[in-house]
């Protein structure tokens, strides 16, 4: 008898192309998240060629959610930034490593929560705090259609091409998923794959190929991996990820999921298809915690990947939304570190680096050693009362640590096995990289360079606040190209930005002959400035916006601010004894004055005359706030207003703010003002008190 299926027709070019699919998601998930593959490579390998020669033969049926789209797309010149619908706020970190650390956490839940001693304890769920990249993947209608980096919380990277690598990561929900629903976790690199790629470096380094190198922990190598232009190289890297919750998310009333819990919100995650750490479990009350932390802290050294703590978050997502928030911190979760890992090593030497705002850190220069799974050479000292204190000498036996298992510091010196006669360490007072004096101001714990406009350790960072639109502002002159310049020797200094000419700027990377015209005619724009702009511009450590705003309409004249002592300096509003000190510190640089020079030598002008009268201004000694989306004006355009008007503008509510003026859409600002008592206008309010007093 002959089969019927024998004389069956094929399947269409669609139904066998969604079978495909599906069968590859399916091994995908096995192999790489449960780590049971059913079927041989060579096996899969003719399935995902099948479904390369479907989709290459009917184009039309191409899907960015087809396993062939996971490594397909072409190198970006610049990532785009996104703004996340939900904020990716950060936890707070619990820094006792001891078990009252979880103590101290379920105390604080239990006290907000208003429970008795008597009450039962609180449910939490206990996750891993993994040592990579926060990540939001957000999914709509099943489909991953964008991932993004934390970046500040507010506005992250679109990296999307990148993360279509992992292959852990599902391109396609199933049916039962919200219609919008992100998907926050982190991307990390597994020390087998770290240890891959650094094997994979160093024979490219011994062939001889230019500008590779090994990379120092498995964090900087995902990190890098997410950051790649070019989506083959971020696939090289063969991250992995696990997730921990959720951003955005269709609301129950309009059809999304109803979840009591976030285990419950984690195991239908994983029902989804995403990796959850089966670490993950729910604990109650502070024993339980603590028993978790300890278990981790035994398995820590045999995980396969980098973990630098555990994470506590209340399981009840109703107790989550009562809890709330504080400083932008949930105060429903919290992060238990563990306690860093130490190594004994000697110090050869101690250097004095400078950073890009003019620090000067005092660096140990060690013997290798290897400690939290990195090979350390240098260890901060932070500042000369810390190396004091610590009494760090060079010979000294040291104990070394990485801090937060990040930033490698000498906790203390071993001093019964110190050289005899090795002298103290004495932090320089002039720059080691230009000269000029090294001050160190009243209160400060640090020593800084002066000499902000001429030493090479701050020019990238002076160039940068120069051409800052609130300063001089030069458009289109960002941190890539500021680096391009100052790598390459064509900027030493503020006044060659305006000696540039156009076959210099040609022969840069990725600079094209129109970008090249138009950074020129942005820099000859920027020669016609305003007095402030250009105080504000010079980057002198304490004078912002508002300083130097109070300086031009004091002193009228740049000659008369350059002059001024430090007693007439205190005569301006805005300026103490730290901001006069600062000023006078500046001008008295030679190297300074003479940058000053130059620039005006290049063609900056800008308007002067006599000091304003100084008539009562109507905001003098206000403080306002501004939050929200103003009617008409831009958060610059109110600033300005407030401060030219004697005001002053803060980034916080306090209780020594006078006023907060809301826009639509204003934030957490809002609800502490009224929960300070703080006034609250609105636009219309503050051009009413802008308008002069008719007394």
């Amino acid at each position: 008898m002959t089969h019927p299926d024998l004389f069956a027709p094929p399947p269409s070019p669609a139904k066998r192309i969604a079978a495909l699919r599906a069968e590859l998601d399916l091994h995908d998930h096995r192999y790489y998240v449960l780590d049971a593959p059913s079927i041989p490579d060579s096996e899969y390998d003719k399935l995902f060629r099948e479904l390369q020669a479907l989709e290459a033969a009917h184009p039309e049926f191409l899907s960015p959610d087809s396993p062939t789209q996971r490594v397909g797309g072409k190198p970006l010149e610049q990532f785009v930034s996104v703004r996340h619908k939900v904020p990716m706020l950060s936890i707070r970190t619990e820094t006792d490593t001891e078990p009252t650390g979880a103590q101290n956490f379920d105390a604080r839940v239990r006290k907000e929560l208003g429970l008795a001693d008597s009450d039962p304890p609180v449910e939490y769920v206990c996750e891993l705090k993994f040592d990579g990249l926060a990540m939001s993947l957000r999914y709509e209608h099943g489909v991953l259609m964008q991932a993004a980096t934390r970046g500040d919380g507010e506005m992250g990277e679109d990296v999307t091409q990148n993360i279509r690598t992992i292959r852990q990561i599902p391109l396609r929900l199933p049916a039962t998923a919200p219609a919008v629903i992100e998907v926050r976790g982190e991307v990390y690199l597994s020390r087998a794959d770290f240890e891959a790629l650094n094997e994979r470096q160093r024979e490219k380094i011994a062939q001889g190929a230019k500008g590779e190198k090994t990379f120092v922990n498995p964090r900087n190598a995902a990190a890098g991996g997410v950051r790649q232009l070019d989506p083959a190289i971020a696939a090289e890297r063969r991250l992995s990820f696990f997730a921990y919750g959720v951003g955005d998310i269709t609301l129950p009333e309009q059809g999304g999921p109803v979840f009591d819990t976030h285990f419950e919100l984690l195991q239908t995650l994983e029902k989804w298809g995403f990796p959850v750490a089966a670490q993950t479990r729910t604990a109650q009350g502070a024993s339980e915690l603590i028993a978790f932390h300890q278990a981790i802290g035994r398995q820590r050294d045999s995980l396969p990947y980098d973990i630098d703590g555990v994470v506590y978050k209340v399981n009840s997502l109703a107790l989550q939304q009562k809890l709330g928030f504080v400083s932008r911190e949930p105060r429903w979760a919290v992060a238990h570190k563990y306690p860093a890992q130490e190594q004994l090593t000697t110090v050869l030497g101690i250097e004095v680096q400078v950073g890009r705002t003019g620090k000067l850190t005092p660096v140990a220069k060690l013997a290798p050693v290897f400690v939290g799974g990195v090979t350390v050479t240098n260890a901060t000292l932070h500042n000369e009362d810390e190396a004091r204190r610590k009494d760090v000498r060079v010979g000294d036996t040291v104990i070394v640590r990485r801090a937060g298992d990040v930033i490698p510091e000498v906790v203390s010196v071993l001093p019964d096995k110190r050289v005899p006669g090795a002298p103290l360490f004495t932090m320089p007072r002039t720059c080691p990289v230009c000269g000029s004096a090294a001050v160190r101001e009243e209160g400060e714990a640090d020593y800084r360079c002066t000499g902000g406009l001429f030493c090479a350790a701050q020019r990238k960072e002076a160039i940068l606040h120069f051409a800052h639109r609130r300063a001089v502002e030069v458009e289109g002159l960002g941190d890539k190209l500021v680096e391009q310049l100052v790598d390459a020797h064509v900027i030493r200094t503020l006044p060659d930005l305006y000696k540039l000419g156009f076959t210099a700027l040609a022969s840069l990377d990725r600079m094209a002959d129109k970008s090249a015209n138009k950074l020129l005619e942005a820099l000859e724009k920027s020669k016609k400035t305003t007095l402030p702009r250009f105080v504000f511009g010079l980057g002198i450590r304490h004078v912002g916006e508002a300083t130097a705003k109070a300086l031009a309409r004091h002193f009228g004249q740049l000659d008369a601010i350059m002059d001024a002592t430090e007693a007439q300096l205190l005569e301006v509003d805005d300026v103490g004894p730290i901001v006069a000190k600062s000023i006078r510190t500046f001008f008295d640089q030679p190297h300074n004055r003479e940058v000053v020079e130059q620039l005006r030598a290049c063609g900056l002008t800008w308007e002067e005359g006599e000091p304003a009268a100084r008539a009562p201004q109507p905001l003098s000694g206000k403080t306002f706030v501004i939050t929200g989306t103003l009617p008409t004006l831009g958060r610059d355009e109110a600033k300005d207003l407030i401060e030219a008007a004697g005001g002053k503008v803060a980034g916080s509510v306090s209780k020594k703010t006078d006023y907060v003026v809301a826009g639509t859409e204003a934030g957490s600002k809002l609800a502490k003002a009224e929960a300070l008592g703080v006034a609250v206008i609105d636009q219309a309010a503050l051009l009413a008190l802008l308008e002069p007093s008719e007394n």
